[in-house]
């Protein structure tokens, strides 16, 4: 086993605490400080919607939790495959996510991390996603 190896393990820790702090159902909400924990000070984001903004970690779980109970009352993201690339300090992820929305739409996303190592903790640097539309792709 290589140090690569332990820091891929360590990232995929990272998305799936991700995936799942952004999970609810209609009997809880998502894991706001678990999602925010993640990533580093200043860290961008960046929605499938157009035209491109970046947005922060703070305006991103704003609008999730205005959303959240709301027109999104249940929210389910699962990893279904990922590729993970380390170079040093720095790593990149692609990942291929599913969604339940509100129990009954099934959607697709990629998402795209841009990772950081520091004093041995990998933190999100960016992260981007766009939605997948009949797109077969093999992270």
């Amino acid at each position: 086993m290589t140090h690569t190896d332990d820091d891929v393990r360590a990232i995929r820790a990272v998305i799936e605490r991700q995936f799942a702090a952004l999970s609810w159902s209609t009997e809880n909400t998502g894991d706001w400080e678990a999602f925010a924990a993640d990533f580093v000070d200043g860290a961008a984001l960046f929605s499938a919607a157009r035209p491109v903004k970046p947005q922060s970690v703070d305006e991103f779980l704003t609008r999730m939790k205005n959303l959240a109970g709301k027109e999104l009352r249940s929210l389910r993201e699962t990893v279904l495959g990922s590729e993970i690339k380390v170079y040093g300090n720095v790593a990149l992820a692609s990942v291929i996510c599913g969604m339940i929305e509100n129990e009954v739409t099934n959607s697709r996303t990629i998402e795209m991390f841009l990772l950081v190592k520091d004093d041995h903790v990998w933190w999100i640097a960016a992260q981007a996603w766009d939605k997948i539309n009949g797109l077969e792709l093999d992270p």
